[in-house]
């Protein structure tokens, strides 16, 4: 079990802790000249069958960062109150911090008894109580101690207690993905650099490659000490000193993570559900500055409220927390927030989205998201335990049931984003019966719910109907086009399947690129037919280099006017290909095109050029035709093949 100490500056955290443990957390110079606590302190000592870690924390204001750090991950709270100063103000800050952090177990040790009389002491456990009453803490026990006599049968007494609170902590499931943040990284001569930290979900073996998010670099733990003793494996709810390879110290800073590969990604902007105290003294408008702390990682921030303009004391809502830089977080984790001075804490809350949009962070859909995501923590805490009231190992809904998700969420989900969310291995991810399963690169696949991919049909089939009725000379919109109107955000390969199943029910038809319901069409008279062949004839076989419309007058001896005429019709029936205005492309040739730019290692304006023979002028013509309709997309000065848009719709 972990407890955190709590409490004012000088109220007797570090003499108790000493007293408990036998250990002084007090190690560095500084904190011996001045007789005070300003880093964390870490102490061990048996506790019946487990082992009793006590996190020593801060009790200046100046030091509240550091105190926020040391209680992230805790089991239980230990709050010290001197007798004869009792309750002051970072008692007060320091039992907000627990609240907002989600930390529910605690007792209270009231230090220094020796110096006031038995009045008094009762007089501060009625006001301790009546701190508590509103609070989780509510009916929490309370010590009477003094730490400085040896065998004070006070500690002795909350010592006895502390083992019987082990006993009742709930499971940890260690089937989550391994996440430790860092509170403390130094190298040890001979062995190379230690990260500790509390590990908050799965476990880990000596030889395992994780991943520090931010940063990305891969490391593999040389070594495992688990509380303070050497072991083979470390697991969730321990304080864990892992020896890792791969990284310096100058790599890893107290707030960086060390996790599972999968749940490495970073985002600087975070959906939260945030609670401001009543006593905060601030209205978040918004792009309101904010300090955040967030696990042991300390960042600044801007508020933009999700909900109402304005978030008032005392009061919850939904904001997005835009960083200075990216974090790693999962749905469920708990921060704390301090005003742009970091002087006051003025609220706090817990993680809904890691991934927060740039932008339409208020539509529709994005709160019926949020709320999923909501509904979706309520089946256990983000830290990989168990809410007291869910049962062990339980994510989202019951029996973890992710329905509610894929129904309310985007347009299908990745397996990869489901790990992210719920912390489990892809393996254990079980979708519900009827989900539709796509294929994607790698391993990695898309859900969706069928009652979603019958809402993407019909939106797909009133998009193309309200295209014919807008353009009833054009035979429809091709592939990529079409997707850019019904979904643009939507998996390439959800809209190919999609568009593939529509074929084969024959719910629209395609004529050479376009797309088209089956009521529609566009034909040529029998007479423009007779005058169309022959211009075909010359655009197919001027290759690569195609008569442009003045060529084809001449050729021809037609008007120009009626060559532009019939070849802009064909072009809108599918037939051929407007690259520009007044040049037109037969499919077959521009088929071959898309074959040699997909061969291409990087496709430029002058390596295309040179693969196909042309002028610059016409290779940059034709790349800017295939990045308009879907082919490729431009990159400064490369065009990237975009995934699964294959040129020919038969293609794989």
């Amino acid at each position: 079990m972990i407890v955190g100490t709590a409490g004012h500056i000088d109220h007797g955290k570090t003499t108790l802790t000493r007293a408990l443990t036998g250990v002084d957390t007090d190690r560095l110079k500084e904190e011996k000249a001045r007789g005070i606590s300003i880093e964390l302190g870490y102490a061990y000592t048996p506790l019946g069958n487990d082992i009793l870690g006590v996190i020593d924390v801060p009790g200046h204001e100046k030091f509240i960062r550091t105190m926020a750090a040391g209680v992230t991950g805790i089991d239980a709270a230990l709050l010290v109150i001197a007798a004869d100063d009792g309750i002051m103000p970072q008692t007060l800050e320091h039992l907000a911090i627990l609240r907002l952090l989600g930390v529910k177990r605690g007792v209270v040790a009231v230090t220094k008894i020796d110096r006031v009389d038995a009045v008094q002491l009762e007089q501060l456990e009625q006001e301790i109580r009546a701190l508590l009453k509103p609070t989780d803490f509510a009916g929490a026990h309370i010590f009477r101690t003094n730490a400085t006599q040896p065998g004070d049968v006070g500690v002795q007494a909350l010592l006895h207690h502390l083992g019987q609170m082990a006993t009742t902590l709930p499971a940890n499931d260690e089937r989550r993905l391994f996440r430790l943040g860092v509170d403390r990284v130094f190298t040890l001569a001979g062995q190379g650099t230690i990260v500790t930290g509390t590990a908050l979900a799965g476990s880990v073996r000596v030889g395992d490659a994780l991943q520090l998010a931010p940063g990305g670099q891969q490391v593999r733990v040389r070594s495992i000490h688990a509380q303070n003793r050497s072991a083979e494996v470390g697991r969730a709810g321990q304080r864990l000193a892992l020896n890792l390879s791969g990284a310096g110290k100058d790599d890893i800073a107290r707030g960086t993570w060390v996790v599972a590969p999968a749940l490495a990604e970073c985002s600087p902007r975070v959906d939260v559900e945030l609670t401001l105290t009543p006593d905060c003294g601030l209205t978040l408008k918004p792009w309101s500055p904010v300090h955040v702390h967030l696990g042991a990682a300390h960042h600044t921030a801007n508020v933009v409220p999700l909900g109402d303009e304005v978030l008032a004391p005392g009061h919850t809502g939904r904001v997005q927390l835009v960083l200075d830089a990216p974090v790693h977080a999962v749905p469920g984790d708990r921060f704390v927030l301090r005003n742009a001075q970091a002087t006051t804490t003025i609220g706090g809350g817990v993680v809904l989205d890691p991934f927060g949009p740039a932008r339409k962070r208020r539509s529709e859909a994005r709160t019926a998201w949020l709320q999923a995501l909501a509904d979706f923590i309520e089946g256990g805490t983000g830290d990989g335990r168990t809410s007291d009231s869910h049962a062990a190992g339980r994510i989202g809904n019951a029996s973890g049931d992710i329905a509610a998700l894929l129904a309310r969420g985007p347009l299908g989900l990745r397996t990869s984003m489901l790990v992210r969310l719920s912390q489990l291995p892809a393996s254990q991810i079980v979708a519900p019966p009827g989900t539709i399963e796509v294929p994607l690169q790698g391993d990695d696949k898309l859900l969706i719910a069928p009652a979603e991919i019958q809402s993407l049909q019909a939106r797909t089939l009133s998009a193309l109907a309200d295209f014919h009725a807008r353009a009833p000379d054009d035979a429809g919109p091709e592939l990529w086009r079409l997707k850019r109107i019904v979904s643009p955000d939507m998996e390439d390969r959800l809209w190919r399947r999609l568009i593939d199943t529509l074929l084969a029910d024959g719910a629209i038809h395609q004529r050479g690129r376009s797309l088209h319901l089956p009521s529609h069409s566009v034909e040529l008279s029998a007479e423009e037919q007779a005058m169309a062949a022959p211009l075909l004839a010359s655009l197919l076989a001027g290759g690569f280099d195609p008569p442009w419309v003045r060529d084809l007058m001449r050729e021809h001896a037609m008007p120009e006017a009626e060559v532009r005429r019939l070849l802009l019709k064909l072009s809108k029936t599918g037939e051929l290909n407007q690259v520009v205005k007044d040049l037109f492309y037969h499919p077959q040739q521009l088929d071959e095109l898309a074959r040699i730019v997909a061969t291409l290692p990087e496709v430029q304006a002058a390596s295309f050029r040179d693969a196909t023979g042309l002028g610059r002028k016409r290779a940059i013509q034709i790349l800017e035709f295939f990045d308009r309709v879907g082919y490729t997309r431009r990159v400064g000065n490369i065009h990237l093949i975009r995934p699964n848009a294959a040129w020919s719709y038969s293609a794989s």
